[in-house]
């Protein structure tokens, strides 16, 4: 027990080693979340089902039942107490260890060496323009949908090509989306999908029509980004940049809720509703339905609670923003310098 216990005090100093120490949230991230990530998500790679949903299950009916079954056993509160907070204590230096630590990283403007760019109308008008000709050129039926092992494969090969400099790790052939025993309650809270931290799985909700830039978005956490508008910016970029047309609509489409709010807060009222009348019908109709479905899913009680822990849990990790984090994406687009195009660039 001694040793164990000394073992788990290193591990805990090793989290605050890396969160406290400039500069070294990126080493981790480049030298030891690659092989971490690796070896977990490797060995629960045969299990169809989620391994974390196992877990946190276990410990906390285990966290719950175990008091009474000690105490009948005769074992004294403090014993029993202090089993339950090293439990607790291992759960969380695994968190860190096994993916958390990606949150004490450089930001993305600090490894691509860009600049975040101050607002200009101009300038966002300019892009508004462009994104919404793309949105409604690429505009195709869902039936013409790729399965989805060949979604994957395209979108991981989109990802291989990301230079070295941004320091992604590499998607591997056995890492594959895997089934949720809890797709209704996902659904209640709003969950798209989720990468979790402690077998390095992803989880991507059928029943909400979660797709291949929710894909892209998860896969890009298993790949070490922490920020939600960076994990949205790879999922655009890498969608946009794929041979299937369908794929690089489906690339626009993921980015329209985030167009829509900078939107909407940027522009005067009739500037944006004469911007909305320049969307193709089809393409507001499909967000019209799915905004619907996903509406009659979700609940608000749930979804208030939800949302109330994942602002605390993202503001805890340095997302200063919380959930306001994903719609930032359009600024990290904007501040994008000339030159990106086709190619991809660390560097103005």
């Amino acid at each position: 027990m001694k040793l164990r216990r000394i073992i788990l005090a290193l591990l805990f100093v090793g989290v605050l080693f890396f969160r406290l120490i400039p500069g070294m949230g990126e080493v981790y991230a480049r030298a030891v979340y690659p092989s971490v990530s690796v070896v977990l998500s490797w060995l629960v790679s045969p299990i169809p089902l989620l391994f974390e949903e196992v877990l946190v299950i276990a410990v906390v009916v285990f966290l719950l039942t175990y008091p009474f079954v000690a105490r009948r056993r005769g074992k004294m509160w403090r014993s029993i107490a202090g089993n339950e907070v090293e439990l607790v204590a291992w759960m969380y230096v695994w968190f860190y260890w096994g993916w958390g630590m990606n949150y004490f990283r450089s930001d993305f403007f600090s490894r691509a060496e860009i600049v975040p760019a101050k607002y200009d109308e101009v300038i966002f008008r300019r892009f508004l323009t462009s994104y919404t000709d793309s949105l409604n050129a690429t505009f195709v039926a869902d039936s013409l949908v790729p399965k989805p092992r060949e979604v994957e494969t395209e979108i991981k090969l989109l990802f291989r090509k990301v230079p070295v400099c941004f320091g992604l790790t590499q998607p591997r052939a056995f890492h594959h989306p895997k089934h949720s025993l809890m797709d209704g309650l996902y659904s209640s809270v709003g969950v798209l999908g989720y990468m979790g931290p402690f077998f390095a799985e992803s989880y991507i909700n059928k029943e909400m029509e979660a797709d291949v830039f929710t894909y892209a978005h998860e896969l890009s956490h298993w790949l070490g980004v922490s920020s939600e508008a960076e994990a949205n910016f790879w999922a655009y970029q890498v969608c946009i940049r794929s041979s299937e047309q369908v794929i690089r609509h489906r690339g626009y489409m993921g980015l329209f809720p985030y167009v829509l709010v900078n939107a909407s807060s940027l522009l005067p009222e009739a500037d944006f509703q004469e911007w909305l009348q320049t969307v193709r019908p089809e393409v507001k109709e499909v967000y019209k339905r799915l905004h619907e479905k996903r509406a009659c899913l979700y609940s608000p009680l749930l979804g208030k609670m939800q949302d109330l822990i994942y602002n605390w849990y993202l503001k805890g990790n340095r997302i200063a923003s919380g959930q306001k984090n994903y719609a930032e994406v359009i600024g990290m687009i904007l501040s994008l310098p000339d030159g990106w195009g086709d190619e991809w660039a660390c560097k103005n």
